[in-house]
């Protein structure tokens, strides 16, 4: 199919391009071969009469003219499948296609279980893919790579619409041996001990991300970090048989304290609560299927 001359599929390759910045990465993305991928490139050069991609040493750089196209590329992209692609009608009990959630490990643990139980019963054919939140995960929503984004609502993007899922607040988790905290725990205590944290590779994808610049700020002193992990779920596994001591979500150190040696405290410093969220691409929010999933996130939310 052309349009004004361009063939209409080179606007996908195009799309991916832009986005991979790398023919290897963007060719796995549109499932054809390298030299497929190079060729769609060569054509796309020749009609925009523009190189789009430049080697730049070992990377391909984005030309001014590649850059203006990020945008309207993905609009039109999003629009094609929210107008014609998506489904007038949705039936749950017959649905069978693939959701796409972007979610931390603190959502999967605490929310999921309760998500897919609740689209079980309705909907036991439709396929839910859980990804680990990337380093941008709001620009993963906006080029329709995800149907779901659950993060804190400081970290949602503004131009996509939203809904509060639940309230979250934390709790500090010391081994039950733990030398320096036995009966109370104070804030020169908290200071004292060695801090066991999550860290991510980029600062969305973990709502204590930030927790240390917000600390810094408010009390002028900052915490000394002895261990970090790639997960907000197993912290307080990581103090037993330590002084240490994890500043986690409060679901998280209720269900550790069940099943490990350690008790919980409530914080010293007073820490700003969690608010959830659901958000989802804005040229999405008149799908059926969509706003029924997004219905169960709500659902499921309320009994976390």
């Amino acid at each position: 199919m052309r349009f004004n001359k361009l063939d209409l599929n080179l606007l996908v390759a195009l799309n991916a391009l832009l986005s991979e910045r790398n023919i290897s990465r963007a060719a796995e993305k549109l499932f054809l071969s390298q030299p497929a991928t190079s060729g769609a490139l060569s054509r796309l050069r020749a009609y925009f009469n523009d190189e789009l991609l430049v080697p730049s040493g070992r990377q391909l750089m984005l030309t001014p003219r590649a850059k203006d196209l990020i945008e309207p590329v993905r609009e039109v992209l999003m629009r094609i499948d929210t107008t014609i692609a998506a489904q007038p009608q949705f039936d749950p009990a017959s649905e069978t296609r693939v959701f796409t959630l972007l979610v931390s490990d603190y959502t999967t643990a605490v929310l999921i279980p309760k998500l897919l139980a609740e689209l079980y019963r309705e909907a036991p054919n439709m396929r839910i893919s859980l990804r680990d939140q990337s380093e941008r995960p709001s620009e993963v929503l906006e080029q329709g790579e995800a149907d779901f984004l659950v993060i804190p609502s400081q970290y949602i993007a503004k131009d996509h619409p939203s809904a509060a899922l639940f309230e979250e607040d934390y709790l500090c988790v010391t081994w039950e041996g733990n030398t320096r905290v036995q009966d109370r725990l104070s804030f020169d205590d908290y200071l004292a001990c060695g801090h066991v944290i999550a860290t991510f590779n980029n600062t969305t994808a973990a709502p204590l991300s930030t927790f240390d610049g917000w600390f810094m700020e408010s009390f002028d002193v900052k915490r000394r970090v002895e261990v970090t992990a790639p997960s907000m779920t197993a912290l307080p596994s990581m103090v037993v048989g330590t002084d240490r001591i994890a500043t986690v979500h409060r679901r998280i150190a209720l269900n550790a304290q069940a099943t490990l040696p350690v008790k919980v405290w409530e914080p010293p410093p007073r820490i700003p609560r969690l608010v959830q969220m659901l958000q989802w691409h804005k040229h999405r929010s008149n799908d059926p299927a969509i706003s029924w999933i997004r219905e169960k996130f709500i659902t499921a939310a309320a009994s976390v």
